[in-house]
């Protein structure tokens, strides 16, 4: 018997099997289709086969990192959402895509990242909680800075000449996103009828962080929960296809009914990854502490009585709630 696939992704958390909307994207569509996957849910990147999570371990292709490749791959292996779609139907999947990606996914990248109070309160506040110590003290901050970065790839320059006002607009183009996905849903169990494909495990992957995390400021969140058949369509996927592993475990159900194989955070080289992650974590800070200017060196002048000992100064930092 063939090894199965293994996927790694970002652990489960606000009632969601992953917090991660790529991680959830690739998950959502290997339930629907039934892929055969053994997936580790996992609370660092660095337990990744490819340092970047999610990351899928084939037989004959290696490690595939990026969310559409994956997606891809397993459409090569004959677990393909999109088999009966018409070609109308198709093209609608293609502009429906283009739009999330263009519209909704530059908001939500700001919603849990650049938005100040989101972020701090919320988004940094959970992978800090969640990340092993000490990882949790500087990928947080590592990975606010990739999504600022990516943000300002996508909105330009402009982004930082106006900001206020560029939010603005690009806020109400993702409410008017939200109002098109919903009357282009109505009251269908899917987007294309009684049978879900790729689109809706991309926009599930996409609505449900929004709908279920508790953001301090959810101006776009609120939208979205004034649109009740999404908000159905998101519970509905939920409890039809991560009825027992939507986030925290519960307590007393068999884990053995998952029908994407087994689940687990095991890793066969965990001690010695753990070990690795905490030298490297400790050299990580020391060299973040002094770069910062947390901790100094000063270098005292000799004197008769021969060399004095090296003082060291460290500033106390504000505490996070």
């Amino acid at each position: 018997m063939a090894a199965p696939m293994e996927l790694f992704c970002w652990a489960g958390g606000w009632g969601l099997p992953s917090v991660d909307p790529d991680c959830l994207a690739v998950l959502t569509y290997a339930r629907f289709t039934g892929a055969p996957l053994k997936v580790h849910r996992v609370t660092s990147p660095w337990r990744s086969p490819s340092g970047h999570l999610p990351a899928l371990r084939t037989r004959d292709e290696g490690i595939i990192s990026k969310p559409q490749q994956i997606i891809t791959h397993l459409r090569k292996q004959k677990y393909n959402a999109d088999y009966d779609l018409s070609a109308t139907q198709s093209a609608d999947t293609l502009a429906f895509v283009s739009l999330l990606e263009e519209k909704l996914l530059p908001v939500l990248i700001h919603t849990f990242w650049v938005d100040a109070k989101n972020y701090v309160e919320h988004t940094r506040k959970w992978y800090a909680e969640t990340i092993p110590f000490p990882l949790n003290f500087f990928l947080p901050n590592t990975m606010h800075k990739r999504h600022l970065e990516r943000l300002q790839l996508i909105w330009g320059d402009d982004y930082m000449e106006d900001e206020e006002k560029l939010e603005k607009e690009l806020y109400r183009e993702a409410r008017e996103c939200l109002t098109l996905l919903s009357q282009r849903l109505g009251s269908q169990k899917f987007f294309f009828g009684d049978s879900p494909a790729s689109l809706d495990a991309l926009v599930f992957s996409r609505l449900a962080p929004l709908l279920k995390a508790k953001l301090p400021n959810g101006k776009l969140q609120q939208h979205l929960k004034s649109l009740q058949n999404l908000c159905n369509y998101c519970t509905s996927i939920l409890s039809l296809y991560f009825p027992w592993d939507g986030g925290d475990p519960l307590t007393g159900v068999p884990r053995a009914a998952a029908t994407d194989g087994s689940e687990a955070e095991e890793d066969p080289h965990k001690r010695r990854k753990q070990l690795l992650s905490v030298l490297v974590g400790l050299v990580a800070m020391l060299g973040y502490a002094f770069l910062s200017g947390i901790v100094s060196i000063q270098r005292g002048s000799v004197g008769p009585a021969g060399r004095q000992p090296v003082a060291l100064e460290e500033e106390e930092e504000e505490e996070e709630e």
